[in-house]
């Protein structure tokens, strides 16, 4: 719901028939100039799908003690008002900001998004009220559930898929900037630069014609996702296999002639950044894993995300692709944004003494597929 247009009976609407736990989800910009930091930063959020909640609120003025209907209508409607200044409310309070990601359902296919999208498409204020539904017996309201209680109520359903392709079809998060040929020592490839809509440049070697392969009657062409390392792909570093990745999958491309290689910024560490990693590092010198590592610093296991990577590869013309990946991720990510995977492409892993147990922690606990096993296992002792 609109958070300009909600009235103490529509707040009493939504608290009746779901959990309680009223949110507004707003952009990040609007959060930033009513004061509202978030309840962690980014790189401590360890809530499963890294929701953004902010720092809850009340209206200071025209509320008593803030849990009422009344009362959190009066902050909602504090929140949407452009009058409104951080010294007019207090903190902590009883409404949930949840702040949306700067691309919304484009980079991040959540509710908070999408309830901010679409009151922006609507012409209203970037705020909207979210609140969970649940049924008689204290569960979360499924499909079944949700059709039945907007058919009861006369509500219409949507979907963020709806949201995602009414906005992919008018919209993208990246902006291709130039383009250049790219000699390589496995054949000429076109270096296409992108702009996503956080700033963040991205690169993109084409080989070939890879939109023309795109169709039914041909075979999806050759794609790699390969995220930014800098010590592995640039210094050399035994502690990953990024470094021989990025290798292979440029000369797999150079062979078949018909490919696209999407390299990511801004995915050091699995997303952390460089120092976190190095920290990391520090702790695997100790006995810890790449797991176990990043959850002693307080860090998400993976915090990356592959909406530019898809917004790239429909800006090429590519909807399609024969992934090169150990990493099952990437497929449902991919999938998620409308890029089909018509074969997984898995290539084998280059195994040293220093990175045989981050290749074992791969495939053990983040569901890699690692190959050859036997030589992993030689290494393993």
């Amino acid at each position: 719901m609109a958070a300009e247009h909600v009235t103490t009976e529509k707040m009493a609407f939504i608290v009746r028939h779901t959990s309680g736990f009223v949110c507004v989800a707003m952009t990040e910009a609007r959060a930033a100039t009513l004061g509202l930091p978030l309840m962690v930063p980014p790189d401590g959020n360890t809530e499963v799908l890294r929701t953004a909640f902010g720092v809850s609120v009340d209206a200071r003025d025209g509320v008593t003690t803030g849990i009422s209907a009344a009362d959190r209508a009066v902050t909602t409607r504090a929140l949407a008002s452009p009058q409104t200044l951080p010294d007019a409310l207090t903190r902590p309070g009883h409404v949930m900001p949840l702040l949306a990601r700067p691309g919304g359902v484009l980079e991040r296919p959540g509710h908070t998004e999408a309830t901010v999208d679409l009151c922006r498409m609507a012409g209203l204020e970037s705020l909207g009220v979210l609140c969970e539904l649940v049924d008689d017996d204290g569960e979360m309201s499924r499909r079944a559930s949700l059709f039945e209680f907007a058919r009861r109520h006369d509500l219409r359903i949507i979907c963020v898929r709806d949201i995602i392709e009414h906005r992919r079809t008018r919209e993208s998060i990246v902006t291709r900037v130039s383009e250049a040929r790219i000699p390589t020592a496995f054949g000429d490839f076109t270096g296409h630069a992108f702009t996503a809509h956080d700033g963040v440049e991205h690169l993109a070697l084409v080989a070939g014609t890879p939109h023309l392969a795109d169709s039914a009657a041909t075979a999806a062409p050759l794609v790699r996702i390969h995220s930014e390392c800098l010590t592995g792909d640039i210094l050399g570093s035994l502690r990953c296999d990024c470094g021989p990745q990025l290798q292979d999958s440029l000369e797999l491309i150079a062979a078949e002639g018909t490919g696209v290689l999407v390299y990511l910024r801004g995915h050091e560490g699995r997303g952390v950044g460089l120092g976190a990693k190095l920290a990391a590092y520090a702790l695997q010198e100790n006995g810890y894993d790449t797991v176990d590592a990043n959850l002693e610093l307080g860090l998400p296991v993976d915090s990356r995300d592959y909406a530019v990577a898809a917004a790239i590869l429909r800006d090429l013309g590519v909807a399609r692709a024969r992934l090169i990946t150990n990493n099952p991720d990437k497929i449902s990510a991919l999938s998620r944004y409308d890029v089909e995977v018509t074969q997984r492409v898995i290539r084998p892993a280059h195994v040293n003494r220093h990175n045989i147990e981050y290749l074992r922690t791969k495939e053990t606990r983040l569901g890699h597929s690692i190959i050859p096993v036997a030589e992993v296992a030689e290494f393993a002792g």
